[in-house]
């Protein structure tokens, strides 16, 4: 199979219909083979209904079905492990991406061997307060921060190859991070293309401003997981074994500098009257349960397991 479309979705009833018969459209003009999987992330409208009748029309339409609303990631996570195409595409189902840019998405990762293509809307017809500035503050703070050096991290259209998907985590909300999931697990032949963007024709955005707080939030995480995420204690047990050193240090001046005046008959206090002891004491507990934390770190990583994040609630017959 050539290529898999994965589109997660939320209540997005009205635009379904229109979306897979201009995929369709696209597809079939193309020649390709391909495979369009619908993620209903627990939508309360009648979005699955419609899945489960266009999956009765084409053999090539598939849809899983969340218990409830699980977010963006985890729907993608559900679509990767079943996607089965050698270019997988992502787009959302607002009808804002547009198909159109399919062929070349697939050409760029199936010819010009890109692992990861992302799409960059240049031109975007969102709110330019609410979603394009806080958009570009955190595209900024993402290249900075990770060293992907792409315009619009949070694109939903873009491409991959299929070993990509196969082998990167989508969790928590870190949909917006998969080029950096991808350059962590080895895949560093990424690009992005223009891409053209559309108005919302119906309904209304599902995303507030919070998904700037959160995606900030997951950034710091992303980078944090990149760095030591595999090595806990190369942090932690760093950090706390030089607070513990600093700690003893002045713990162990404090008493000697308490002998020196005693010998020298000089005015001394209580060690229990000088402030530094209880400092000195302090630093170095911090050091010990930092280095607690990363021996604690090491041991999850050796010992977790596989869960799913996710209930799914059911899946059209074809899947």
């Amino acid at each position: 199979m050539q290529i898999s479309v994965v589109i997660p979705l939320l209540n997005e009833e009205q635009s379904l219909v229109e979306l897979y018969n201009w995929i369709a459209k696209v597809m079939r003009s193309n020649s390709f083979s391909y495979e369009i999987i619908f993620i209903d992330d627990g939508s309360t409208d009648g979005s699955w209904d419609t899945i489960e009748a266009l999956a009765d029309l084409d053999e090539n339409v598939k849809g899983i079905r969340f218990n409830r609303n699980y977010g963006k990631s985890q729907a993608l996570h559900a679509g990767f492990l079943k996607a089965e195409g050698d270019v997988v595409i992502t787009m959302d189902a607002d009808l804002q991406d547009n198909p159109e840019e399919i062929p070349e998405l697939y050409a760029m990762v199936a010819k010009e061997d890109f692992d990861l293509v992302s799409g960059w809307k240049k031109k975007r017809y969102d709110n330019v307060i609410t979603k394009n500035l806080p958009s570009k503050l955190f595209n900024a703070a993402a290249r900075k921060t990770s060293g992907v050096k792409l315009h619009d991290f949070n694109c939903g259209l873009k491409a991959y190859k299929n070993s990509v998907i196969k082998n990167i985590d989508v969790y928590g909300e870190m949909h917006r991070y998969i080029p950096v999931l991808a350059k962590n697990a080895g895949f560093y032949n990424i690009t992005e293309k223009e891409v053209k963007h559309q108005a919302r024709k119906y309904g209304k955005t599902k995303f507030g401003v919070n998904r700037f707080i959160n995606g900030f939030l997951d950034l710091i995480s992303i980078w944090f997981l990149s760095k030591f995420g595999r090595r806990p204690m190369h942090l932690f047990g760093a950090v706390g074994v030089i607070m513990f050193i600093i700690g003893f240090l002045s713990a162990g001046w404090i008493g000697i500098s308490k002998l020196y005046k005693l010998y020298h008959g000089l005015p001394n206090v209580l060690v229990a009257q000088n402030p530094w002891f209880y400092i000195s004491l302090t630093v170095m507990m911090l050091g010990t349960q930092f280095f607690l934390a990363g021996f604690l770190g090491e041991l999850i990583l050796r010992s977790k397991r596989d869960k799913e994040r996710y209930l799914i609630k059911k899946t059209t017959p074809n899947i």
